[in-house]
């Protein structure tokens, strides 16, 4: 038979009492007792979510160094031999490249990707550019790369500005460029045909 409340001594009551305090104080603390409040963070994401991710992001930067982007998206990267600190990567440059397509400028990449969902990115990396742009070997990497690489540019966040759009054939520009084009070539092989007009990066 349990005793009436007005029964028990007050020691016992208070006992008891603080008994459950404690008791719930504990369980907040590891989170037992009560619901966990529900936030669209990362840090909500499971743990294999989170090291996929970085895993995800890791590759982008790998693919991006391999792939020779920097080489015309990031300033001075070619000329310090590849060693201009991350921070500066993919913000474009104004040197353009003329040849017979006209003048066309690397784009600032960390820009381009802002607006875009990762969906969007893969028609947009995939479209066909104007030279130098190997726009061939993003045709050809599969969903996963491509997303990989759109990860690690947005990890980079903005920087910088945009860079001119391309220019026609037989304009005059005031932008510094390199001369794109093949010197002394035998007569037979100098009637290539003009690139096609592509999509600015």
């Amino acid at each position: 038979m349990i005793p009436a409340l007005e029964t028990l001594p007050v020691s016992r009551i208070v006992s008891a009492a603080g008994a459950v305090v404690i008791t719930s104080v504990i369980l907040l603390g590891i989170g037992l007792g009560f619901p966990a409040r529900a936030t669209a963070g990362p840090e909500q994401r499971p743990a294999s979510a989170l090291i996929a991710s970085s895993a995800s992001v890791e590759r982008g930067r790998y693919l991006v160094s391999i792939s020779g982007c920097n080489d015309c998206h990031t300033a001075g990267y070619f000329e310090s031999g590849g060693t201009t600190p991350q921070a500066e990567w993919l913000a474009g440059q104004p040197v353009g490249f003329r040849g017979p397509w006209g003048v066309s400028y690397p784009a600032n990449l960390r820009l381009t990707v802002q607006s875009l969902t990762e969906d969007q990115w893969l028609k947009f990396a995939r479209a066909q550019r104007l030279p130098p742009m190997p726009w061939f070997a993003l045709r050809d990497m599969n969903d996963d790369d491509l997303r990989s690489v759109f990860r690690f540019i947005r990890v980079l966040g903005p920087k910088g500005e945009r860079m001119p759009a391309s220019i026609g054939p037989n304009v005059s520009v005031a932008t510094p460029y390199i001369q794109f084009t093949p010197q002394n070539l035998p007569a037979n092989l100098s009637q290539s045909a003009p690139a096609k007009p592509g999509a600015r990066g």
